[in-house]
């Protein structure tokens, strides 16, 4: 059965029209109006969603490549709106549509008395249509209209309170690192469209293989091999959007907006896109090994180096933020090795318990009437036990743990990367090894530091009205609060917050194990993924998977990854619950690498240093000697004093005497005859 265009036109535009009435009719609707037209936008798209996914996989539906709408013809070349809806497609518009459908709904509790609500609403629905043509597009041309749309909302969501200095610079920040990133993508689509002669990707792909043997002259007497400069260029796109080394600093920063924006943008979906591009690109990645090397090793490093940084961190969100770094570098790891469907696998198990960790920590930030420094917290498992128990599912999956989806995913990736013989896969391994040590060691040290242990804030002897848990968070004087000091007890949050949190919680448990079989080793991808045979790392070990059972019950082998994750724990046990005097202990002991890692390796203070400090001298020295003293020294203000030169000139000429007039005809007359009189001789 065929799908329907119809239906596959809702899809995007359910949550664009959301996005439309809340956003320019949000004063006449109201705030309840603006939710309910947005909710209702996501409900229509996600049950779209599984109705596809439901075809292509179950119901006999083929493969759907149609081009809707031509957008523009120049001779040969063309741009179109059009679809490809396979499996890979199908998967993502689940998952993005599932996800933002919770956000929505999370979204009514958490910006409860937020003055920006319909905008905050229309915001997501914009987020949520963008990320949908970007992976339902069949085309570079609709791929890169996503790819900047998502950006675009990306900075409006977290300049959102627009009133912080903290929130402007991180947005700023944010678009400016994506350009970086999407400079060398459009590079890499021109390349594309200068070798192949097509932006559609069907045809792309078909004729991949006229690339080999071709070469491009970026400079003078050297042959760049052209599918790697394609491949690296699109992945430069990719660095900026998936947050990679070094394009990684505005990930952090970006958890100054609104705590659902968190779950939505940076860790479920936005910053997934790169990652699902690549592999929609298996066909030109994998023809060159250089390009998948350098992939492997920015990954690698992205997923060890930015962990690390977690475990200095303090604040809630910026735990999960630097995790999402993390994670994100092993799905790049699983490209690098050709093993895409691992890293697409990833994404989606990712997607469901980082949302319900970010959700979780905007639950308890909530209850803290947004303090979100960790050491402030304490205790809190007796006051909000949904969010006690749903997080520490989502910390479960997140460190691999046997059974837990995260294991399934981050398992498979650790043994294709273990299997790979590519250039630079020993140092890969090495880095996914350690960091599954990493993630253990900050994830139960930001659990035991929120909800176990003794309480580290105080409640007021308090009378008359509560306060209002949102009051303060649009404000500029955000965290000039006395920390520590809260108005009231904290409570468990309202089931706006707390249901998305257990429907999150209830894939981030089981859906590694109902689909690691046929996702990861059933070949169930199909044609939307193609690897070569000899760099098939899943295929070798689909030898070795006798079911999702036997997968976990190896799993909990002491010498692999579940060891060190054991250690982890059973180090953050002993400190955090036995003996805390000895976090402080460790950290003054080991100072110097602390610093490191607080400082973030300074690479923030170089490219402020280099770039933004560096661009503001160079425009000043532009300005002094190019605009001052050329343009307006010179060109504008010389002409300008050279014409007054010549015309005060002239003026003594005219004096107004007549005799000088007189004087004057007479010696022309003059020069006129002796002219003449030289002439004729």
């Amino acid at each position: 059965m065929q799908l329907s265009t119809a239906i596959l036109l809702t899809i995007p535009l359910a949550p664009l029209v959301g996005c439309l009435l809340a956003g320019f009719f949000g004063k006449f609707i109201g705030r309840a109006g603006a939710h309910s037209v947005t909710i209702l936008g996501l409900l229509v798209a996600c049950g779209l969603s599984f109705y596809v996914l439901y075809q292509i996989t179950a119901g006999g539906a083929p493969v759907y490549n149609h081009n809707l709408y031509t957008w523009f013809e120049i001779g040969k070349f063309s741009a179109s709106v059009g679809f490809l809806i396979d499996r890979l497609t199908a998967m993502m518009m689940v998952v993005v549509t599932f996800v933002s459908l919770l956000v929505h709904v999370y979204t009514i509790g958490y910006m409860a008395d937020d003055p920006g609500y319909q905008r905050f609403f229309s915001y997501i629905s914009l987020f949520t249509f963008s990320m949908l043509m970007l992976v339902m597009s069949n085309n570079f041309m609709q791929l890169f209209f996503g790819w900047e749309a998502v950006g675009l909302v990306s900075y409006l969501l977290i300049g959102f309170w627009y009133k912080r200095p903290t929130a402007i610079f991180a947005n700023l920040k944010a678009f400016l690192v994506n350009r970086v990133g999407d400079f060398g993508f459009l590079l890499g689509i021109s390349a594309v469209l200068y070798f192949l002669g097509t932006l559609d990707y069907a045809t792309a792909f078909a004729g991949a293989d006229s690339l080999v043997g071709k070469t491009l002259t970026i400079t003078q007497g050297v042959h760049w091999d052209a599918p790697t400069v394609i491949c690296v260029l699109l992945f430069i796109g990719a660095m900026g959007k998936s947050a990679q080394v070094p394009l990684h600093v505005w990930l952090p920063d970006s958890m100054e907006g609104p705590t659902p924006i968190s779950a939505l943008i940076h860790a479920a979906t936005m910053v997934t896109a790169g990652i699902f591009m690549v592999a929609r690109m298996s066909p030109l990645y994998e023809l060159s090994g250089s390009a998948l090397s350098f992939i492997m090793v920015i990954g690698a490093t992205g997923a060890l180096f930015t962990g690390l940084i977690g475990i200095v961190q303090n604040d809630i969100k910026r735990v999960v933020a630097y995790s999402t770094l993390s994670q994100l570098g092993y799905m790049t790891v699983a490209l690098g090795v050709s093993a895409y469907s691992g890293a697409v696998y990833h994404l989606m198990t990712h997607a469901f318990f980082k949302a319900l960790l970010f959700l979780g920590a905007g639950s308890v930030i909530i209850a803290m009437h947004h303090e979100q420094d960790m050491r402030y917290m304490g205790g809190l498992r007796k006051y909000m036990p949904i969010t006690w128990i749903t997080m520490w599912i989502g910390s479960l999956a997140l460190c691999g743990v046997p059974f837990f989806s995260g294991f399934y995913s981050k398992d498979a990736i650790i043994e294709a990367v273990g299997e790979s013989h590519r250039w630079g896969s020993s140092y890969a391994y090495f880095c996914v090894m350690a960091g599954a040590f990493v993630t253990a060691l900050y994830t139960f040290r930001q659990m035991y530091l929120t909800f176990h242990g003794k309480e580290r804030f105080t409640v007021k002897a308090h009378h008359g009205h509560g306060h209002d848990a949102h009051h303060d968070d649009h404000h500029d004087d955000h965290g000039h609060h006395e920390p520590g000091v809260l108005e009231h007890a904290p409570t468990e949050s309202p089931w706006v917050v707390t249901l998305p949190l257990v429907l999150l919680a209830i894939p981030s448990l089981l859906i590694g194990f109902l689909t690691v079989g046929p996702m990861l080793f059933g070949g169930w991808f199909g044609p939307a993924i193609h690897v070569d045979e000899a760099n098939n790392v899943l295929g070798e070990l689909a030898g070795e998977f006798h079911g999702a059972l036997s997968m976990a019950l190896h799993g909990f082998n002491p010498v692999g990854p579940f060891g060190l994750v054991l250690l982890a724990f059973a180090i953050q046990t002993y400190i955090y619950l036995f003996n805390p005097a000895m976090a402080g202990r460790i950290k003054s002991a080991l100072k110097p690498l602390w610093t490191v890692l607080d400082r973030k390796y300074w690479v923030d203070d170089v490219y402020f240093a280099v770039f933004a400090r560096g661009g503001v001298k160079l425009g000043r020295l532009f300005w002094k000697a190019g605009d001052a003293a050329v343009i307006d020294g010179a060109l504008v203000n010389g002409s300008a004093s050279l014409v007054q030169k010549i015309a005060a000139a002239m003026r003594r000429l005219q004096s107004g005497y007549l005799y000088h007039y007189a004087f004057a005809m007479i010696l022309g007359l003059i020069l006129l005859l002796g002219g003449f009189w030289l002439v004729g001789h």
